[in-house]
């Protein structure tokens, strides 16, 4: 417990002090929902479009952060050897890659109640009274881009690369999973592809929280396809997880 804090602490500090990671992991999706929240008026399904675009921007926090965030930071280490001098050390495989988790689930937190603090300030938004559903819910989400950061991670081959990949996948699957706006007008083909999407099923499962008063438990296929989608990144990462650079 006492390494897991240490490198926790360790990981927190590189982050904040590493502005381009703060800027692209922290403040990104923060500014994004300032942008969001000035151009969207109007109701969306009887209820403000700024309350729909709080949950929907965490949800896109949780990808961005979870996914995005955590696969670059493992790529660029590993590529620049950090990684392999890690594990020369005394600190277990499993208790780094817990506390880099760990550590970017702090940053999304925090992100979060920005957000909420900004929507509740600026914007009047309102969040469903159901809040444990609503947490459980993006822990769900935390869980899932976690595991496939982690399999990204293991993918991805250059340190060079790991941005660009990050961002044709991420903002992309936020746009056709409705992180940016409601989708109802998409065409038919692009609502196909967006349900075969992870964040897809996470925001429809915040949104039918906060629209519909539907806990967590009574959507059992939205918190399946976010279980398979994490276990499956996680089984990828399991197998194909290297702690040496890639390129020589």
């Amino acid at each position: 417990m006492r390494l897991y804090a240490h490198q926790l602490r360790a990981d927190q500090l590189i982050f904040w002090r590493g502005r381009e990671s703060a800027v692209f992991v922290f403040l990104f999706p923060i500014l994004l929902y300032l942008l969001l929240g000035t151009v969207y008026d109007g109701e969306f399904e009887g209820r403000p479009v700024t309350d729909y675009l709080t949950v929907a921007l965490i949800a896109y926090g949780v990808a961005n952060t979870m996914f995005g965030g955590l696969a670059i930071t493992l790529v660029i280490r590993r590529e620049s050897g950090v990684l392999k001098r890690i594990r020369s050390t005394p600190l277990p495989a499993a208790t780094y890659l817990a506390a880099v988790v760990t550590s970017s689930l702090l940053v999304f937190a925090l992100q979060s109640i920005v957000i909420v603090v900004l929507g509740r300030t600026l914007y009047g938004a309102h969040l469903p009274s159901d809040g444990v559903s609503l947490v459980l819910a993006y822990a769900l989400g935390a869980f899932c881009f976690a595991g496939m950061g982690l399999a990204a991670a293991a993918l991805i081959r250059s340190a060079e690369g790991a941005s660009a990949v990050v961002n044709v996948i991420v903002l992309p699957m936020t746009f056709l999973a409705g992180g940016f706006g409601p989708t109802r007008d998409f065409p038919e083909l692009l609502k196909a592809v967006a349900n075969v999407l992870p964040l897809t099923y996470l925001v429809d499962l915040v949104t039918a929280i906060l629209f519909d008063a539907k806990p967590i438990w009574e959507q059992p296929r939205a918190v399946g396809v976010l279980l398979i989608w994490g276990v499956a990144g996680a089984l990828v990462a399991s197998r194909r997880f290297g702690w040496e650079p890639k390129q020589r």
